[in-house]
């Protein structure tokens, strides 16, 4: 899936753990760490908070990669 994210950054930004980022958004230390690898998309609410943590636009966070194969 050719969706990018930049969690790991932004969590350095604010100095916290994927644990406390699960926390603070309602999900696992687990799905974080999914997302960070590239091994979850997740849903738009969560995009949403995760965003509204940071601070950001969901666009600063999450971005999708397009290639001439989605056409």
């Amino acid at each position: 899936m050719p969706l990018i994210n930049r969690l790991k950054e932004h969590r350095g930004r604010l100095g916290i753990n994927q644990q406390e980022l699960g926390f603070r958004v309602g999900v696992s230390r687990q799905t974080i760490s999914l997302i960070e690898r590239g091994d979850y998309s997740p849903s738009v609410t969560l995009a949403i908070k995760i965003a509204k943590e940071f601070g950001v636009t969901v666009e600063e966070v999450f971005d999708y990669y397009s290639d001439d194969s989605d056409k």
